[in-house]
């Protein structure tokens, strides 16, 4: 995890990498929770004896599980030592280039795109690319704006 001091250490960082997140597994009872809490409960997410013999052969996360995986990702990649919150602000872009098939390897790779100054923090709009273990293709590509306060 990469460490900051300050959230204004980030206003010369615009165009690098802030960091890259943990390897988190994606396991059948989050795929399995995520539909009931959605109600998205399409058979290529939740029934892993016809996925078997669908499109991508085991059942795949949702696209939106996979969104939601930022905040959790984010929080293992980096950390701001002297924000006392921080909020989701939006996203401005996000695709699913590739599908995450059940029990798949994760990691987000977090570069600052802009850094705003607000009365007591900053928006900083981040871009994430999250990597399957194995894959060439990454499995989600998001905008995501923040605000950090101190």
């Amino acid at each position: 995890m990469r460490s900051f001091a300050t959230l204004s250490e980030l206003q010369g960082l615009v165009g690098q990498e802030l960091g890259s997140s943990d390897w988190f597994t994606v396991a059948q009872s989050q795929i399995d929770a995520f539909a009931s809490a959605t109600g998205d409960h399409q058979w290529i997410h939740i029934d892993p004896e016809r996925a078997a013999t669908g499109p991508f052969g085991a059942t795949v996360a949702h696209g939106f599980l996979t969104l939601s995986l930022l905040p959790q990702m984010s929080a293992s990649a980096f950390e701001i030592r002297d924000t006392r919150m921080g909020v989701n602000y939006g996203l401005n872009r996000v695709r699913f280039p590739a599908p995450v098939p059940v029990g798949s390897r994760l990691r987000g790779h977090f570069k600052l795109l802009s850094y705003e100054a607000l009365d007591g923090g900053a928006q900083l709009t981040t871009e994430v690319t999250m990597e399957r273990e194995g894959s060439t293709k990454p499995v989600c590509v998001a905008e995501s704006v923040a605000r950090r306060y101190t």
